[in-house]
């Protein structure tokens, strides 16, 4: 039996609910489940594969869920820790960043003067390598980056406003873009101070559409520590300063595109904490903004890619999470996944049509559609914590035709010992 992702959460299960000075009958009453379906979980039997199962038990027992899934998963093969390697010098610029955006004085630049024009190419090299979901290569592009904006800061004093306003703009991009990489990595706490950092520029600058965006990443960077109360939160509070842009009588086409996106965060949330029908309206009402925008439309700009498919490829993990699958790939008609330009995205896409196929019983399609994103993107696939339960799920229930393939993606996650 691989020893994976369900194994060690088990474990931590068990440790969780022994600190929190719970039987196994106690958290059983307070999840709504069985003290057997408490034991298999402990055991290894069963998989927790859903974030919303998860959550509730990183909240009952008080523990956070990024332990609980056993997160970052240092991959050994084929270049896996790659990433991983350029993470200290990622946090030292981080930290860097927010002193400089502090005013914090007696601070000096750690290299030469890079022109902007060089550190807009940069941006554009790291945003590109996001979007194709190459983790490595985000990770590899950040730390010089982020050292060249700190410097281009600290040497602004000649080179007027309007100079340090585009350094500002681009330190805001670059921060979000690590914000995604350390979340995806990992390391939510690293990935909470580059949304800060952004958060920092971004009200330097004072632009409520970059505000926006950046309340965007805050979110996704609150989501993955299961903080939903301070999600909604941050989200509403930034879909109310969005609104008058969005509901004028010619609204801003970024206003629109941040508002759905900033509702598709707030239906996650929604599906984590078993909210389902607010869940959907979310999603509704970001489709709404979607068509409005028209159906070739994509928010590259922003980072979010929002778009008709992009509400799908939320839907498609909300579904997973209120356990409507079939509803969540079909909600919203004629979407063309593939037409979406991010392959980040569509990974996503495919991780929960995977986890939905195998809700539906369909589980020769599970494994075939998890292979074609791991073609894809193998890096974001073997590190994603849904994706590792999915196969081991799938190992413990046995598809006889995916055998070989099934395997092979065991042995890429590393989910034996």
């Amino acid at each position: 039996m691989p020893q994976g992702i369900s194994e060690h959460i088990g474990t931590r299960v068990r440790i969780a609910r022994n600190a929190a000075g719970l039987t196994q009958v106690e958290m059983a009453g307070l999840l709504g489940r069985s003290e057997h379906w408490v034991q298999d979980v402990e055991a290894g039997r069963l998989t927790l594969d859903r974030y919303s199962l998860i959550t509730a038990i990183a909240e009952l027992c008080d523990v956070d869920v990024v332990w609980l899934l056993g997160q970052p998963y240092r991959l050994r093969r084929g270049g896996g820790s790659l990433a991983h390697a350029h993470i200290p010098a990622l946090r030292t610029g981080l930290r860097r960043s927010g002193l400089i955006l502090s005013g914090h004085p007696g601070l000096s630049p750690h290299g030469a003067h890079v022109d902007v024009q060089s550190i807009r190419a940069q941006c554009t090299k790291a945003n590109t390598a996001r979007q194709a979901a190459n983790l490595p290569k985000v990770a590899s592009l950040l730390p010089p980056l982020l050292e060249d904006l700190n410097t281009a800061l600290l040497l602004n004093d000649g080179a007027g406003e309007a100079a340090r306003q585009e350094v500002l703009r681009l330190l805001t991009d670059a921060a979000r873009t690590a914000r995604m990489c350390l979340n995806q990595l990992g390391y939510p706490d690293l990935a909470w101070v580059a949304a800060e950092v952004a958060a920092g520029a971004a009200t330097q600058l004072d632009d409520p559409i970059t505000k926006a965006g950046v309340a965007w990443d805050r979110c996704g960077a609150l989501l993955h520590q299961a903080t939903i109360p301070e999600m909604l939160a941050v989200a509403e509070a930034a879909l109310r300063d969005l609104e008058p842009l969005a509901s004028a009588r010619a609204p801003q086409r970024e206003a629109l595109s941040l508002r759905g996106a900033l509702m598709l965060r707030c239906a996650v949330a929604s599906a984590r904490h078993a909210q389902s029908a607010d869940a959907w309206a979310r999603i509704q009402a970001a489709l709404e903004d979607a068509d409005r925008l028209g159906p070739n439309f994509h928010d590259l700009a922003n980072h979010t890619v929002f778009g008709r498919g992009t509400v799908a490829v939320h839907a498609a993990e909300v579904g997973v999470e209120v356990d409507e699958p079939d509803a969540g790939l079909s909600v919203v008609p004629e979407a063309d996944i593939e037409s979406v330009p991010s392959r980040e995205r569509r990974t996503h896409y495919k991780i929960d049509q995977a986890r939905a196929f195998k809700k539906m019983e369909k589980l020769p399609q599970a494994v075939i559609t998890l292979r074609q994103a791991a073609a894809d993107a193998p890096y974001y696939v073997y590190g994603d914590p849904m994706a590792r339960a999915l196969v081991s799920d799938l190992v413990r229930t046995g598809v006889p035709s995916q055998a070989s393939t099934l395997s092979a993606l065991v042995r890429n996650m590393e989910l034996v010992h």
